[in-house]
């Protein structure tokens, strides 16, 4: 394992002013988004959409990896170059999703647990040499009467610290994502206590597999009431409960946590993001790897027409350069308007 590389591409991910674009959709979850704009979910179509957004021009400046799906990871660019490389050229770091996707628990069923780790280390090895440098492994935790249990805590941290050695042993920077899902009508309060929980356990079993923490990040939820709660909240409410938890539980030596968006909007994904940076004093950058966040205007506005490319493309643009101004605390919602990519 050279640490020195890994501690390199960690570093580079969180660069000041940039983050993660998460484009790892399965076919299964772009086909529902593709639906919804009336698109065919077919190889072409996709690969189509995602060179979209790798070939922005200016990309590079708020966006430092991309997570890629394995069937893009093999792609290639249409002037026939592969895609890991094309974005490598680009100055973004290319990286791909290994886990297999969650499943019930075996005996605790209304809880999940993320498959994947069998053939992993050889994956990995392929996964590198055909150009990928991170990693992302992603729990689901789901909050319900009585859960998540330990039992379910520690098969969920047990597995991404798995994930996370046998990443590092590849040469590859793992991004270990616990997703506290927040579907349901749990409180604040509520979600503050089991996002803590699994940080805690996640962060001890890293330390039992020997996982060097400066060559890793972290992919947590930010804390935020159930939707289906109706409690409301502010972006300085959610930044300061986010806060204390990763204070609670995340090494210094991690050198960056990139939130996921989850259900927010793409609005509250960023302001969010900046109200943490505003605060100030944080060991470890705090950065975004954003899917539909990142990608939803995007989406909506190609809709699988050639002719709108540019326009999709320039509204691609902006969101990543407003989450790229959250991630110094230099957001203003006015620049929802005001900002032309």
């Amino acid at each position: 394992m050279d640490v020195k590389a890994l501690e390199e591409i960690a570093e580079k991910l969180v660069a000041p002013g940039k983050g993660i674009l998460a484009a790892d959709e399965s076919t299964g979850t772009i086909g529902k988004r593709f639906e919804k704009i009336g698109v065919e979910n077919v190889e072409e179509n996709r690969r189509a959409y995602r060179e979209l957004l790798f070939t922005a021009d200016g990309a590079e400046k708020n966006v430092s990896g991309v997570i890629l799906y394995d069937e893009t990871l093999r792609q290639k660019i249409a002037g026939g170059v592969p895609v890991p490389q094309f974005l490598a050229r680009k100055g973004i770091v290319p990286g791909i999703k290994v886990d297999k996707g969650s499943k019930p628990l075996a005996g605790a069923p209304e809880e999940e647990v993320t498959e994947g780790l069998d053939g992993l280390r050889e994956r990995l090895k392929e996964y590198h040499t055909l150009g990928a440098r991170f990693a992302k492994w992603r729990a689901v935790i789901n909050i319900g009467d009585g859960y998540p249990t330990r039992y379910g805590l520690e098969a969920n941290a047990h597995a991404l610290a798995r994930y996370a050695a046998l990443s590092q042993e590849a040469g590859i920077v793992p991004i270990v994502e616990p997703e506290v899902i927040m579907d349901g009508g749990h409180s604040m309060a509520r979600s503050f206590e089991v996002t803590d929980a699994i940080q805690h356990e996640v962060f001890r079993q890293l330390h039992l597999h020997r996982v060097h923490f400066r060559g890793m990040l972290l992919k947590p939820n930010m804390v935020v009431p159930g939707y289906a709660s109706g409690e409301k909240t502010t972006a300085d409410q959610v930044a300061e409960a986010t806060l204390r938890c990763l204070r609670r539980n995340v090494p210094a030596a991690v050198p960056g946590v990139v939130f996921l968006s989850g259900g927010l909007s793409d609005e509250d994904a960023t302001a969010y993001l900046d109200a943490m940076n505003r605060k100030g004093h944080n060991p470890w950058r705090l950065s975004f790897s954003y899917g539909r966040a990142l990608q939803h205007p995007a989406l909506v506005t190609w809709g699988g027409k050639e002719a709108n490319k540019a326009a999709a493309q320039r509204a691609f643009l902006k969101r990543a350069k407003l989450n790229g101004l959250a991630a110094e605390g230099k957001y203003d919602a006015k620049l929802e308007k005001e900002l032309h990519a």
